[in-house]
């Protein structure tokens, strides 16, 4: 007699299979059911309307709280910034120069950004911990500092220097003084 050609597992999955499709068709029946009993959709009932703020809503909006905008003031983009001054010399300091390599970086006063800096663009030899200004130029690697020069402190005016006081007792010791008596800066004969 021949054997089945039909193993456990496959008459397990034909099972699972049937299984599944009967519940589908159960599904199936259930949702005809429930929208028979739900009736028909009007189409007004599936409009959404946006209100004034927004959001969608079933009530159609009140015109009288429909605002007006004039689309010349809607701003696309980033607004200008004409309003503040761009100095394009920037102040930083050496923080490393090779002279034999002819390059170095150096680190901005303002945003601590280290800036590369190369031996052509230097107007006058610069060494490490120098204060320099410099402007930034972006290259092809990044950013780097063209036009390099050493700082020039700002000029402070000196303080005006009061007149020497004029102390009575001062002037009488000096009047008393002999001029017979050697003093410190004449020579001893």
């Amino acid at each position: 007699m021949a054997k089945s050609q039909q193993t456990f597992n496959k008459s397990e999955k034909e099972k699972k299979r049937r299984k599944k499709k009967q519940e589908k068709a159960e599904r199936r029946e259930q949702r005809k059911l429930e929208k028979a009993e739900a009736g028909k959709v009007s189409f007004e009932d599936l409009i959404r309307y946006v209100d004034e703020d927004g959001n969608l809503t079933t009530e159609k909006p009140d015109p009288s709280k429909k605002k007006k905008i004039n689309a010349a003031d809607i701003k696309l983009g980033v607004p200008s910034r004409d309003s503040e001054p761009f100095d394009p010399v920037r102040r930083g300091r050496v923080n490393f120069f090779n002279n034999e390599k002819g390059f170095g970086f150096i680190s901005d006063m303002d945003t601590r950004d280290s800036v590369f800096v190369h031996i052509n663009n230097v107007n006058e030899p610069i060494a490490e911990g120098d204060k320099v200004t410099y402007e930034v130029e972006m290259g092809p690697k990044g950013a780097s500092a063209v036009n390099v020069s050493i700082a020039k402190a700002p000029v402070k005016k000196p303080k005006p220097t009061p007149p020497p006081a004029t102390d009575e007792k001062n002037v009488d010791e000096t009047e008393n003084k002999s001029t017979d008596e050697p003093t410190k800066d004449d020579p001893v004969s």
